[in-house]
């Protein structure tokens, strides 16, 4: 019976009833369906008396439609009791009763039906073993998949093909794609399935180039490929970011008329902002009837590039649009909040649009607070979310450590550990934070034990931070001790060494330490350059600053951020190189920030250079950014060079624009 008339069969079914006519065997399993498709429990349990009541009860085709009807509608104690009651049990009992299982994922139980089938004497046919295969692919357990491989292979069903395909797929999800592409090269038939589990389990495990090749022999044997194919072939090319050839794809696609579906739509979006081509994922989201799918598929592809700005537009289109967000769609939206007003508006659309607080979305609101430094509000989403699992406590850690509330951090610790919630090696880290905050080296000597205790040293994230923390806490030489002794140092671990130094201004042991990490064979990242640079800013190391900021792109591929670009000017500065130092601010590939060109403009003041001291000056208040202190440094410039005029002129305009002077404030402690 076709699905579009189940409700059209159950009125017939109690029209026929209410007409005095009585079911048999057809017309009660031809109606059982319905209950659970388009009813409820109620219109089932009714069909079920009546079977009680005419003495169709005892019949196995009607048990086996009970028993599915009532697992489907997640009655599952109801069919396991009526399966038990029922004594002559044949495959279809069996096959409906493993099927429920399954509907309710109760994956062990199904095995075990599977099995004890067996030791009755009922033979499992093709139909069953497709359904214990279905409950390995959730559990994904490797070593009960070989097995049922093998009963498969022992009972000759190695022709079926539906039985062959579920192996595909079941490998695949398991994780041994091989074995998977060892069934599939052994087929004498190939079907259209067969090609996309293969397509689709390459591009799972981020093996485009397989799932590439399988494609084009796919063409070459000129079957013919649908939506499923397509999908799998786009994703796998999202993994490879590879553009041209998702272009060529996207082609055949719009061929074969399947590009006006949404799921490939997303797909296609995936790819496209995956290999950079944003402009193309933005075309096919205004060129669509786009869901929230797509939109949080542009969101994501936004987040990849660095495009952020643009996500909140993309959401006000998205209302505007009345596609409904998902929680996706939120978590998108959370981290890019550019006002703490922006933030509390989506939080407040979260909590009057879901029914409880997910622990995804409460962390990522905490994280969003804390940027803002709103701790309360960290604390009291933290208490409104009932069963608190260790992401959510150390979400909330984090909070209290990026708003530099180590003491609350420690205390809610303590809870933590009162409650005898379990911590973990990111707790360790929120920890360390603290610590090294609080700069208390007794405290810091604790949590190393505590630490030691739990086997979290090991780790190399928590051993960085360990670094750090010593270092921070004044003890240099125990953060020595634990670089010497880590066993694998990455370039983390060099970084943090070598900014230890810097921390405590030994430029010349940063500089050692770096030249032994390139001995070592690991390449330095972006943060450790800036360590570096920085170390030699601060010990006046001119020469060796230079060559390590030319060696940075020219050796390394690194493009000079922000920071790299401060250091420099900070360097060249400090020891009075002011027209190479404002050299690099002119070259810079993006405007420099107001605290590189303060710290040239101090520069310029302490060596009494008022010509470039003007222009970056100038640079300075033109910003609109421009503060009350960029005035006063350039007016004492202007005065140290006996420039009254220009002095006065500055001030006036502070004046105009309504900057005044910081005011010193000074501490007076009382006892």
């Amino acid at each position: 019976m076709q699905h579009s008339n189940w409700k059209e069969a159950f009125e017939v079914f109690r029209l026929m009833h209410c007409a005095g006519l009585g079911p048999n065997l057809v017309t009660v399993v031809s109606v059982l369906p319905s209950c659970n498709d388009f009813f409820g429990i109620y219109q089932g349990e009714s069909v079920h008396g009546m079977i009680i009541k005419f003495g169709l009860s005892e019949q196995v085709s009607v048990v086996s439609a009970l028993v599915s009807m009532y697992s489907k509608l997640g009655k599952l104690d109801s069919a396991i009791l009526l399966f038990c009651c029922f004594t002559e049990k044949n495959n279809l009992m069996w096959n409906s009763m493993i099927s429920g299982y399954l509907v309710n994922n109760e994956w062990n139980m199904a095995l075990d039906a599977f099995c004890k089938m067996q030791i009755e004497g009922v033979a499992p046919d093709a139909t069953g073993i497709i359904n214990v295969i279905s409950g390995c692919r959730h559990t994904k357990d490797l070593h009960v998949a070989k097995s049922i491989h093998a009963y498969a292979v022992r009972n000759r069903f190695e022709s079926n093909q539906s039985v062959m395909n579920a192996l595909l797929a079941m490998y695949a999800d398991c994780g041994d794609i091989s074995t998977s592409y060892t069934i599939f090269q052994k087929m004498e038939v190939r079907m259209l399935i067969s090609w996309n589990t293969m397509i689709s389990g390459f591009a799972e495990t981020g093996d485009s180039e397989a799932s590439l090749m399988l494609f084009c022999q796919m063409c070459h044997k000129e079957v013919q490929f649908d939506l499923v194919t397509l999908i799998g072939v786009i994703s796998s090319l999202s993994v490879s970011e590879d553009a041209i050839v998702g272009e060529s794809v996207h082609s055949l696609a719009i061929k074969s008329g399947c590009n006006s579906d949404v799921s490939l739509t997303n797909a296609l979006i995936t790819m496209y902002t995956n290999c950079g081509v944003v402009e193309a994922g933005q075309q096919l989201v205004d060129s669509c009837f786009a869901n929230t799918i797509t939109y949080n598929a542009l969101m994501s592809g936004y987040h990849k590039n660095n495009l952020s700005e643009k996500i909140l537009p993309l959401f006000y289109q998205m209302v505007k649009n009345d596609v409904k967000p998902n929680l996706v769609t939120l978590l998108n939206l959370l981290p890019v909040c550019q006002s703490q007003l922006q933030g509390k508006s989506i939080h407040g659309y979260a909590v009057r649009n879901f029914t409880r607080l997910e622990t995804a979305l409460a962390t990522s609101a905490m994280g969003m607070y804390s940027r803002f430094n709103n701790i309360e509000y960290c604390s009291k989403i933290f208490s409104l979310v009932g069963e608190r699992n260790i992401i959510l406590w150390n979400a909330f850690l984090s909070s209290c450590a990026q708003c530099k509330q180590a003491d609350m951090l420690v205390h809610i610790f303590k809870h933590m550990l009162f409650l005898n919630v379990k911590p973990d090696a990111v707790t360790m880290l929120s920890l360390i934070s603290a610590c090294s905050q609080l700069g208390d080296a007794d405290f810091a000597a604790c949590v190393m034990a505590l630490i030691l205790q739990r086997g979290f040293s090991a780790k190399d994230l928590v051993l960085n931070a360990l670094i750090d923390m010593h270092s921070r806490c004044g003890s240099i030489s125990f953060a020595r001790e634990l670089f010497d002794n880590s066993v694998e140092k990455d370039s983390v671990t060099w970084g943090a060494m070598i900014n230890a130094y810097c921390m405590h201004g030994n430029g010349e042991a940063a500089l050692n330490l770096f030249s032994m990490m390139i001995s070592s064979g690991v390449d330095p990242d972006d943060i450790t350059f800036v360590s570096i640079l920085s170390a030699c800013s601060h010990s006046g190391f001119v020469e060796q600053g230079r060559r390590l900021f030319k060696s940075l792109q020219a050796d390394y591929g690194i493009t000079p951020r922000m920071e790299h670009y401060a250091c420099m000017v900070d360097l060249l500065g400090r020891m009075g190189h002011l027209d190479e130092a404002y050299d690099i601010v002119r070259s810079m590939p993006f405007r420099p920030s107001d605290n590189l060109l303060e710290s040239l403009l101090g520069a310029c003041r302490f060596h009494g250079n008022s010509k470039i001291g003007e222009s970056v000056g100038k640079l300075l208040i033109e910003s609109e950014h421009g503060k009350s202190r960029s005035y006063v440094m350039l007016s004492n410039i202007y005065a140290s060079a006996g420039k009254w005029s220009d002095c006065e002129q500055l001030r006036s305009d502070m004046e105009a624009k309504g900057l005044r002077k910081d005011v010193g404030v000074s501490l007076i402690g009382m006892t």
